[in-house]
């Protein structure tokens, strides 16, 4: 009994209910699962969030410009830098070829028309002038030799026309004497008949002076006329032999400044070589270059404004296109302001337009990549852009207009996107 109370009092109650029981430890590899499973997740949201779409673009949001599509007015003008140049220059040729022999007034200098500037020395042509016009008076001499003969022939029938007319009157007075005398009888018929003879004759050598007069007189003014002519032709010809010493001057052809006149003493010149130029002093003109994408919308006649509010007129479109651009000229409406100087350059506005409300949006390098085809707009949220087809119109420098592909409160990007592949930006 006492064994039973010993053994019953050394074990408590529920003492095999809160005996710990030993679990088993998970394998490794299970651990190692679970942990490659989580990164996989994580790189791929990674990748996700870092690597562009399939067709798309990421770009950095500082290399990205942006601008709103608004309604407003548009003014169509074009700003160019325009150069001032002489309304008209003259150019300044040499007519006889020789040696510089003095210079008679500078470069830059104020000339009027036909003032000397220079001389030349050419012997040879001065001996050739002198030769010929010698050979020209020769010839002068023997045409007014002719003409002296003509007249005195004219002169000489003139006096045979007078002395026939004077033989005449004294015949028929003879004969009417000897007709009284023969009336009262003292005269035979026979004294009579040779005084009758006598006036008959000297009428007859009359008429036929006179006859041989008048034929003569169409005659010789026929040969007067040529003689007339070459008079005049040998006159002319002396003078352009005489000018051809004159030729050995150089002279201004118009008034102005002489510019580009850079003879120097010595110097040999040949027939047709320029001398310099003369432009047109207080006449002014402006000539522009402009981009070829403005030749079908800028014509004679537009009108065009300086800063300081003078007003111009476009004169002339050269259509001829070189690396990509085409001159125009513009002449002043009213008297050029003073103060202006060759090659000088003014900022003008060619007027293409009225002013009228259009869709705008502004220009940037988008133009360039897109060429005004299409255009990226932003998402609402701004982290996207996308690719959008649409048609422009007339541009100025800060806007273009956009005919059809967006509307007011559109947000584009307005940088150059060129190097965009695909139709979506991911701005960054």
């Amino acid at each position: 009994m006492m064994t039973e109370h010993q053994n019953g009092a050394s074990v408590s109650p529920g003492a095999a209910m809160d005996r710990r029981i030993a679990r088993s430890a998970r394998p490794w590899w299970r651990r190692t699962l679970v942990l490659a499973a989580l990164a996989a997740v994580l790189v791929a949201v990674a990748l996700w969030r870092l690597l562009p779409a399939s067709g798309s673009t990421d770009i950095a949001s500082a290399n990205v410009d942006t601008g709103d599509v608004t309604r407003a007015a548009f003014e169509d003008y074009l700003p160019v830098r325009a150069t001032v140049a002489p309304r008209m220059t003259t150019l300044v040729g040499v007519l006889a070829g020789g040696q510089v022999e003095r210079l008679l007034v500078q470069d830059g200098a104020a000339v009027g028309a036909g003032q000397p500037l220079a001389t030349l020395a050419n012997p040879e042509r001065r001996l050739d002038v002198l030769t010929r016009e010698a050979q020209i008076a020769s010839q002068l001499g023997q045409v007014a030799g002719e003409g002296l003969g003509i007249e005195r022939n004219r002169l000489d029938r003139a006096a045979q026309v007078a002395q026939a007319e004077y033989d005449l009157i004294k015949a028929r007075r003879d004969l009417s004497v000897r007709q009284q005398l023969h009336d009262q009888g003292f005269l035979s018929d026979a004294g009579v008949r040779s005084f009758q003879e006598e006036a008959a004759y000297q009428e007859q050598r009359l008429a036929q002076l006179r006859a041989g007069r008048a034929t003569e007189a169409r005659i010789t003014a026929t040969q007067g006329a040529r003689l007339a002519d070459t008079q005049g032709r040998l006159a002319g010809n002396l003078s352009a032999v005489r000018g051809g010493l004159d030729a050995l001057t150089i002279r201004a052809p118009a008034g102005g400044r002489l510019t580009n006149f850079a003879l120097q003493p010595g110097q040999t010149l040949k027939p047709g070589d320029p001398a310099g130029q003369v432009d047109s002093e207080g006449s002014w003109k402006l000539e522009a270059d402009v981009d070829e994408y403005y030749l079908g919308r800028v014509r004679m006649g537009q009108k065009a404004r300086t800063p300081d509010g003078a007003s111009l007129t476009v004169s002339k479109v050269l259509p001829a296109v070189t690396e990509g651009r085409f001159r125009v000229e513009l002449t002043y409406d009213r008297a050029a302001p003073g103060g202006l100087n060759r090659g000088q350059t003014l900022d003008i506005r060619i007027t293409l337009g009225g002013t009228a409300t259009a869709l705008l949006a502004p220009v940037g390098g988008w133009l360039e990549s897109g060429g005004g085809t299409s255009v990226f707009v932003l998402d609402a949220d701004g982290a996207h852009a996308r690719r959008r087809t649409i048609r422009t119109g007339r541009r100025n420098p800060q806007q273009v207009e956009v005919l059809s592909g967006l509307r007011p409160g559109d947000r584009i990007v307005t940088s150059n996107t060129a190097s965009v592949k695909g139709d979506i930006l991911n701005i960054r």
